[in-house]
């Protein structure tokens, strides 16, 4: 094992003890806020909401194939990742250029941030998944491609949960529905939105909304690939491509 090989290990096991840590005081205070303006909104509201972003996540996850290069299949660990780093410094500096223009176009151009940022999202995912050496034509690969993605964004008590079925994903994979209508899109889409909100209405807000906008996006997309880069290499470990990772 090289010096680079430790430090992924090592970041690895520090990410992991992280994803089952118990939320403390102030994030259960501000979910059980959430939870409550939850309540308030109408039930049709959710409907809407939820049939939206599942639309969305289908047309771009699992309706007409995204473009990625073939995985890779030879390569350091560290040569790989490299790739990745570089992959996550594009799409952040797109999300960023994005955010900021949008932001700078009041409440319409605002509210078209939404689906333009989950394409670079779900876009650099599958990017990241074929650097890794995983291919993304496989269903239930995309389907992981979608519980990092709720992994990244979810609350401090679904995060646990959510890891641990990466941790078991040579099993939960043979149980996931072949129906992606199945999928538990209410809880999906609640989640996302409770964590993006605060800062998302704030893009909407004249003047502030470019630069607001901007660093947003930027720090999304640093959140969503380094939950992917961990995510890759615990997959890594559990089928024992590396040695390294045992």
């Amino acid at each position: 094992m090289n010096h680079y090989e430790e430090a992924a290990s090592r970041e690895l096991a520090i990410w992991q003890k992280a994803m089952i840590r118990r939320p403390g005081y102030f994030n259960r205070l501000s979910k059980n806020v959430q939870d409550r303006i939850n309540r308030i909104i109408p039930e049709r509201v959710h409907e809407g909401i939820t049939t939206a972003i599942k639309q969305m996540f289908r047309l771009v996850l699992f309706g007409s194939k995204i473009t990625t290069a073939n995985p890779k299949t030879e390569g350091s660990l560290e040569l790989r990742e490299a790739v990745v780093l570089e992959k996550i410094k594009f799409y952040k500096h797109t999300a960023a250029a994005e955010g900021g223009i949008t932001g700078a176009g009041g409440i319409l151009l605002g509210l078209a941030d939404f689906p333009l940022l989950m394409g670079i999202k779900i876009k650099l995912l599958f990017e990241i998944a074929s650097t890794y050496g995983f291919d993304t034509d496989d269903y239930r690969e995309r389907l992981y491609l979608l519980y990092i993605f709720q992994l990244a964004f979810c609350s401090d008590q679904r995060r646990k949960d959510i890891y641990l079925k990466l941790q078991d994903w040579a099993n939960i994979s043979k149980l996931l529905p072949d129906d992606i209508h199945q999928f538990d899109w209410r809880t999906f889409q609640q989640e996302y939105r409770d964590y993006i909100d605060l800062a998302k209405l704030a893009q909407l807000v004249p003047v502030i909304g470019a630069p607001v906008g901007a660093i947003v996006n930027y720090r999304l997309i640093t959140k969503l690939g380094r939950t992917a880069m961990n995510a890759y290499r615990l997959r890594l470990k559990q089928s024992n491509q590396l040695a390294l990772l045992n």
